[in-house]
């Protein structure tokens, strides 16, 4: 009993939200329309089970009249039941499709704010949320309404025709076994037995299933995600002829597919030996219960018949979970796999790095700044410093040493750490990484890129190329196209660099971004930017030494692996 509370409240957590969203209304309209014709196609199954009696009486009977009029009475119950089936066809599949609209673009948002998205790579504490949205969430709503409505429409059946069979079965005499006693609606109670010992049995077999399902989509969504990978990493693969290990590693990723998915097969077969044999059972056994009735003439065709056909309905809607374990099995995984993604989305870090605009301020600053790795490793400790505006400033220091993860934090993304990073109100910043990101699209809206509310025109975009160095691109505003893999790694850094151009930060943060460059083209590109940029402050990380002469002042973050590191002021070349 713990487990099922348990179940079903893991399971009201995820569906509550919808249908008090701003759709509930609609939701609810739905839903209720929904259960009412599965309720209908209740009351159509019992005027069924009624007319069957009538039907088969006639050919015991021998009253053709009454054959031609059950006849007709059968279209109508026909009509109903299409009717019926496809209203459901559409009413429960448009609400399943506006309910996984809802909980993607609710999903999305949580994913993205707080970038819930950035911190869950960084922690590595789940896998593969990209595939809990797309394909989570669109079985939690199919399978949702798939067992809501079933559940609905067994309890609705079993109480029907339990009425029924109560009336139909009669009792039964216990004398053959020496009981002088006997049993009121017999039918009823061995229906009753028949099902709960058949679900027992079918927990006993499918229980296994839940952990398995679980395992398959994660191996599932690992294999697809190493996939990706070769693909978007087809040039450095091949320069590497690094064909073979990546073979090696896909097959290892899909033998783990493999093997959990024959072990997924072998319980499902268990399992559904037994449903078959329990339903196949089920068939004849209401016939060798009453075949004797029949026979001593106490009961007529008719209602042998309607008798059988109750018994059926009734084992069909206490068999319910035994047919749908395999459903129920799967909506546990996809709810697991949903809780742990919100868990991960909400999960904040014991400290956090204030980063705030102040009004009045003029430079960039940190105060009593502590950065850590995600293993908690400290990177540097209550660190205080200023980044004046109008002085250009270079970070150095050795790889590893920490820069990347100050750029991160100055950024306001880094969610290691502690202390307080301070802004100019107002400012317009814009941070370069190494590997910048393009989206796919027009090549003149990866230039705007992220500033969706630009005005700049062809022709300002335009100059920003040529001074980008990517002149022969200039044509090529309106083309749409995946520029991460038309462009070069030094083409995408220019690329970058032009979008600087266009957005006229206040702010500049580079980080390694010319680094696929040479340096004569980085020169240029510097230069473009202090002539084109005049009140713009620059603020690089870099390792090279013809950095210095653009910048009037340089940083060193000198740091020993292991230990923390301090940050400290060296003398630039100064400006060119």
């Amino acid at each position: 009993m713990k487990r099922v509370g348990s179940y079903l409240g893991d399971w009201w957590r995820l569906v509550r939200p919808y249908f008090r969203s701003e759709e509930r209304w609609i939701a609810w309209s739905l839903l209720i329309g929904a259960i009412v014709l599965t309720l209908s196609a209740v009351a159509v199954d019992v005027a069924y089970n009624e007319w069957s009696r009538r039907f088969f009486d006639t050919f015991q009977n021998k009253d053709e009249p009454g054959f031609w009029r059950e006849m007709i009475n059968f279209t109508w119950i026909a009509a109903l039941t299409i009717a019926f089936a496809i209203a459901r066809g559409l009413v429960s599949p448009y609400l399943r499709l506006r309910w996984r609209r809802w909980l993607t673009g609710h999903y999305l948002a949580h994913w993205l704010d707080g970038r819930g998205y950035y911190r869950i790579e960084l922690e590595r504490k789940i896998d593969n949320a990209d595939q809990r949205i797309a394909e989570d969430l669109n079985r939690l709503g199919l399978y949702t309404m798939q067992l809501l409505l079933g559940v609905i429409g067994a309890t609705a059946t079993l109480v029907s025709f339990l009425f029924i069979l109560w009336q139909l079965s009669g009792s039964l005499s216990l004398a053959f076994v020496g009981i002088d006693a006997t049993v009121p609606g017999y039918m009823v109670w061995v229906a009753l037995i028949y099902a709960f010992v058949g679900t027992y049995l079918a927990n006993l077999v499918g229980r296994r299933l839940i952990p398995l399902n679980f395992a398959q989509q994660a191996l599932e969504a690992d294999f697809r995600f190493s996939l990706v990978r070769v693909r978007e990493n087809a040039e450095g693969i091949a320069l590497y002829h690094g064909e073979p290990a990546e073979q090696h590693n896909l097959v290892e990723r899909f033998q783990a597919v493999f093997m959990n998915g024959w072990r997924v097969l072998v319980t499902s077969l268990q399992l559904a030996f037994y449903q078959t044999g329990y339903a196949q059972i089920a068939i004849i056994f209401p016939y060798l219960v009453t075949g004797p009735r029949f026979f001593e003439g106490a009961i007529t065709l008719g209602v042998m018949t309607q008798t059988a056909q109750a018994f059926g309905q009734v084992q069909t809607a206490l068999s319910f979970f035994i047919d749908n374990y395999s459903t129920l099995a799967e909506l546990r995984a996809v709810m697991d796999r949903l809780n742990g993604l919100q868990a991960a989305i909400d999960h904040r870090p014991a400290t956090a790095i204030d980063v705030a605009a102040e009004q009045g301020r003029a430079d960039v600053g940190a105060d009593s700044l502590t950065l850590s790795l995600p293993n908690g490793q400290a990177l540097l400790h209550d660190t205080t410093f200023v980044l004046p505006r109008g002085r250009s400033t270079l970070i150095t220091g050795t790889s590893g040493s920490g820069k990347s993860t100050l750029f991160r934090a100055l950024a306001g993304i880094w969610p290691f750490g502690a202390g307080h990073v301070r802004v100019p109100a107002g400012a317009r910043v814009l941070f370069l990484p190494q590997k910048p990101y393009i989206p796919i699209g027009t090549l003149r809206d990866a230039i705007k890129y992220p500033d969706e509310n630009s005005t700049a025109s062809d022709a300002e975009i335009a100059a920003a190329l040529e001074a980008a160095r990517l002149g022969p691109f200039v044509g090529r505003l309106d083309e749409v196209a995946h520029w991460t893999y038309v462009l070069s790694g030094g083409e995408q850094q220019r690329l970058a660099v032009a979008r600087a151009l266009v957005f006229k930060p206040d702010w500049l943060f580079l980080d390694e971004a010319t680094a696929s460059l040479d340096e004569p083209t980085e020169a240029a590109i510097y230069g473009e930017l202090k002539r084109r940029l005049p009140n713009t402050t620059l603020v690089s990380i870099g390792h090279r030494p013809s950095l210095r002469q653009w910048h009037d002042r340089q940083v060193e973050l000198q740091r020993v692996p292991g230990q923390v590191g301090h940050l400290l002021e060296a003398k630039a070349a100064g400006p060119a």
